[in-house]
């Protein structure tokens, strides 16, 4: 029977003693969730330093650069409202319809732009994953910054819009900033399982656009919410009613807009948008992780 030799040093201790009193660990080895969340934290800089070099790389070849981050939702918003609010009159109860509409649209773009970056993030940085160590979820982590930053100018011309109509300023305002981070989070862990997934099935990022465009037909982005209580009922509706981009939609219109017809009540809204956040947050970080170290082989 073959017996494992232990290698000690001169003070008596094993290697693996060694290695584990000075925090070493094989190279191979998966990290704790723990330590896999320590290992991002103080990667923090980096992060953050990619993200804004993104926002760079993508907005200094054009001419008007980080504008188009504004005039993209403007443009498409001008577009849904002629089609759908003048050729197709949808806006028929839903009140102030410009503000409506421009609500779910630039709510929309936040999750749908995300999504469609984070589900390559890891492809689109083959070369940079393979010649760098640093925790992978850094990648669709940065995209999830870059978006943020983009809103905040988007929700500047968004409020400028809403007051433009004849929304007036009320206490509801200050919802805006719960709701947002609520969304972000709920972005975030879904970016990081589509960045996982399409690591694997590349054939994915080509489905990702019709999936969206179905997302947003679902999400009363384009016509009132009232809509779904025409067309479905009982069990049905109340599935329509928890999706969470209409819940995070919803929620920003509860803040903005004084008489909007929301899918449910605020408070009910609240609890959905958290939940959601919460469990896709957590179901996206741990399944990233668990394929931390296939990123990039093969």
């Amino acid at each position: 029977m073959s017996q494992t030799t232990v290698v000690r040093t001169d003070t008596g201790e094993s290697l693996q003693e060694l290695a584990a009193r000075h925090g070493l660990a094989s190279a191979g080895a998966l990290p704790s969730l723990p330590q896999y969340v320590k290992q991002l934290w103080a990667y923090r800089h980096f992060i953050t330093s990619y993200a804004n070099a993104r926002v760079s790389s993508t907005l200094g070849v054009t001419h008007l650069g980080a504008i188009w981050t504004v005039l993209t939702p403007l443009f498409n918003a001008a577009v849904y409202y002629l089609i759908f609010g003048v050729i197709l009159n949808t806006k028929a109860g839903a009140g102030n319809f410009i503000a409506y509409l421009c609500c779910g649209v630039f709510i929309y773009n936040f999750t749908s732009i995300t999504i469609s970056a984070g589900t390559q993030s890891i492809t689109a940085n083959l070369g940079l994953i393979r010649a760098l160590h640093f925790p992978r979820a850094s990648l669709p982590i940065s995209v999830v910054f870059v978006e943020v930053r983009n809103l905040l100018a988007s929700m500047l011309v968004l409020i400028t819009i809403v007051l433009l109509t004849g929304e007036p300023i009320r206490w509801q305002w200050v919802l805006i900033v719960p709701a947002l981070f609520l969304q972000m989070l709920f972005n975030a862990g879904l970016a990081m399982f589509l960045a996982r997934l399409g690591s694997k099935v590349l054939d994915i990022k080509n489905l990702i656009p019709f999936i969206l465009r179905i997302w947003m037909y679902l999400s009363a982005v384009l016509y009132p919410v009232t809509r779904f209580t025409h067309e479905f009922h009982g069990w049905h509706l109340k599935v329509i009613e928890a999706n969470p981009l209409l819940v995070y939609i919803e929620l920003i219109r509860h803040a903005l807009i004084a008489d909007a017809v929301l899918a449910n009540t605020p408070t009910q809204l609240w609890v959905e948008g958290l939940i959601w956040a919460v469990v896709l947050l957590s179901i996206g970080f741990t399944f990233f992780w668990r394929g931390e170290k296939g990123y990039g082989r093969g």
